[in-house]
């Protein structure tokens, strides 16, 4: 179940985004933060494992959230949402950490794509049986 924090200054935004998520058996909206302020805070408290970050808020806005989660919430990754797609916006989002950036005149099945490619850097890597077997082996033979 990938938890997420929706972060919009916009009510009506996050109310249709989490109707539309609510849809979806494997994401859950644990928060929702209406301004990036108030997302640092939050984020630190659910520990969400996916931050839907707009851009422009008042306040900091959402590419200086992003850049701050990377130390307050290592944990969460960040999906930026934003009606301001441009290359320069994107550009700034990467640097800032996003995971990903999608326009708001995107579509859901972009923004579901979005969420769950994020999610995945998340997860830890898939256990190496023949590793651990390995490790075992020199432990037993004394190289360890």
């Amino acid at each position: 179940m990938t938890r997420i924090l929706l972060v919009d200054d916009q009510p009506a935004v996050r109310q249709g985004l989490r109707m539309r998520l609510a849809l979806e058996a494997d994401l859950r909206v644990v928060g929702e933060a209406n301004s990036a302020t108030e997302a640092l805070v939050i984020a630190q408290i659910l520990h969400p494992d996916v931050v839907v970050m707009d851009v422009e808020m008042p306040g900091i806005d959402g590419i200086q959230a992003t850049e701050a989660l990377r130390v307050l919430a290592p944990w969460s990754t960040v999906v930026v949402l934003s009606i301001h797609d441009d290359a320069v916006i994107r550009q700034r989002a990467r640097t800032a950490g996003a995971a990903a950036f999608v326009g708001k005149h995107g579509s859901q099945d972009e923004l579901l794509a979005a969420i769950r490619q994020a999610q995945r850097l998340n997860d830890p890597p898939p256990f190496d049986r023949g590793a651990f077997h390995r490790f075992s082996d020199d432990e037993k033979a004394g190289n360890a």
